[in-house]
This record gives structure tokens, sequence and C-alpha cells, in this order.
């Protein structure tokens, strides 16, 4: 029987924000344009979380999607006492422009699973002046 996963009330996602790069950091020409965002995870809960994963979803114009699930956020398990925030930035890179949202899952100190959603936001390549 699998544990069903609280939507932890307080605990909360921003884009701090969001930098636009093009084909530098070795990307392959297929995926020139980078979008680095800068998230905070605030703690407002009256829980300590750790912070285990992150699932993202990344949607192009076409309709197809990206599904992105792994261990860790940035090779850390933020764990935040109530009042905490962990800070981080990191990148997609895409053919187009693209949009991405996804969540943050991990455990309080009960054991009960939690997990925040991170907001849906735009990655938009910049018009090319002739």
């Amino acid at each position: 029987m699998s544990q069903q996963s609280l939507a932890l009330d307080g605990l909360k996602v921003t884009l701090d924000k969001l930098e636009y790069n093009y084909g530098s950091f070795g990307t392959p020409d297929e995926t020139p344009h980078i979008f680095v965002y800068y998230l905070t995870i605030s703690n407002h809960s009256d829980r300590r979380v750790k912070l285990l994963g992150r699932k993202w979803i990344i949607y192009k114009p076409d309709g197809d999607k990206m599904v992105i699930e792994g261990d860790k956020i940035v090779g850390k398990e933020p764990d935040l006492v109530p009042g905490e925030t962990f800070s981080y930035n990191s990148f997609h890179v895409s053919a187009t422009d693209a949009s991405a949202m996804g969540s943050f899952h991990g455990v309080d100190d009960d054991g009960m699973r939690v997990h925040v959603q991170i907001p849906r936001f735009s990655m938009r390549v910049p018009e090319q002046s002739s």
C-alpha cells in the first residue's frame, strides 16, 4: 500500500529570476537556448521538512512534453525547519520556447510524505533583431 503525499500548507516555491543564454556552456546545436532559473523554497509550515527529490514537466509549443524526475535538488537534500529557506539555481535547455512546472517531494518529521508545487513559468527565446 503506497502512502499518499500531502501538499503541505506553508511550503512554497518562488521563481526569483529567469535568465536567457544562447549557445554557451557547451550546449548541443539542437538545443542552443539555455534558461537559467533561480528558485527559493520557503518553509512557513509548522513542520520540519526534508526534501528528497524533484519532478519537472517541460512543455513545448507543439504540445510535446518531457518529464524529468530525480533524487535530490542540485545534489542536496534540503532539511528545512519552520522559517527556513533554500535557494538555488539550475537550468533547462531547449530548441524553442517552452514552459516548465513541477514539484519537490520529501518527508516531514513524522515520516509523512509531502510535496510542494513549482509554479509554471514560461521560457521565451528573445526575438532576433535584423
